[in-house]
């Protein structure tokens, strides 16, 4: 489990725009998250791994507000922000992603669409594109959550929706140049390569304008040329200022691209340092060597179907 490539050496790191305390959850009588804190900055990447069964997947959706912890708090960095105006949206550059200053963690309303408003964007393990969408189609969802054209303007189509729809699908297009698929645009999602894919599924989440993106499993289903390349994607993406959490069962990848990980083992976190600490620890070989497949549990299994019926 040694890693012998060099790590990119990471911005300086800033204020916490992430803290989950205590998170415990419960299904009846199953306790799959377990008390787990953790704290993620400003330009930070780190990393959440552990065994089949884990609780990863369920403690990531605790924090992306598709489960109500049954105890523990997640507050994120911000109040849910005003769109932005069509003018504001032009003016942002395709090299960088915005990010807001931040303003203090509050308490994070578990429900998907507060989450997303707060700016915090997430993966999945299975990817959940528009199948019958273009590509550009496909971010342009995950821009209109910053619009703010109600439904009557929408149906009338009038000028502030016009200019809305133009700044998305500029937006759009500047986010699939940023992630390498510049030229895919009208491309349908379901004909493109699997790794493209993936990286659709990045660009339509960094449409929201988040502050923190959640990625699960980006790597899963990927050969070393595509992996390299999510490497790379996830240093561009923090080097424009986000921060980034990671679940991945590829270790040498993990270790190369995270500041700090944490080791989650039935629901309870382990140990958190850096990688080279968490890499050393034997617990963390023993909880790898030691797992069976009767420890695979549905939240945590890999499934790298395409699906067309869910919105990011």
């Amino acid at each position: 489990m040694t890693v012998t490539e060099t790590r990119r050496t990471a911005p300086e790191i800033g204020q916490p725009v992430l803290e989950a305390s205590g998170v415990t959850m419960r299904f009846g009588g199953l306790l799959a998250v377990n008390n787990v804190n953790l704290t993620v900055r400003e330009g930070e990447i780190v990393g959440l791994i552990g065994p089949n069964g884990a609780g990863k997947t369920t403690f990531f959706n605790c924090l992306t507000g598709l489960y109500k912890p049954t105890s523990g708090q997640v507050r994120f960095a911000g109040a849910p922000r005003k769109a932005k105006s069509p003018e504001r949206q032009q003016r942002e550059s395709a090299e960088a992603v915005p990010v807001q200053p931040l303003t203090g963690l509050t308490p994070l309303a578990p429900k998907p669409r507060a989450v997303v408003r707060a700016g915090m964007a997430r993966t999945f393990q299975n990817i959940r594109l528009f199948a019958n969408m273009t590509a550009l189609e496909n971010v342009m969802v995950g821009r209109y959550c910053r619009t703010s054209s109600g439904a009557l303007t929408s149906v009338l189509r009038g000028p502030k929706y016009r200019r809305e729809e133009a700044a998305t699908r500029a937006r759009a297009q500047e986010l699939l140049e940023f992630v390498g698929l510049g030229k895919s645009g009208e491309h349908l999602a379901r004909n493109m390569p699997y790794g493209d894919q993936r990286r659709l599924e990045i660009a339509r989440a960094l449409a929201t304008d988040p502050k923190l993106i959640l990625l699960d499993e980006p790597t899963a289903g990927m050969n070393p040329q595509e992996t390299r390349q999510c490497s790379d994607l996830i240093f561009k993406i923090r080097d424009s200022g986000l921060s980034v959490v990671v679940i991945e069962h590829d270790m040498r990848f993990i270790f190369n691209l995270c500041d700090r990980v944490l080791c989650l083992v039935r629901g309870e976190a382990l140990i958190e340092g850096t990688p080279a600490e968490v890499q050393s620890d034997p617990r963390v070989i023993e909880a790898y060597i030691g797992t069976g497949d009767e420890d695979v549990d549905e939240d945590d299994r890999p499934q790298d179907s395409v699906e067309g019926e869910e919105a990011p």
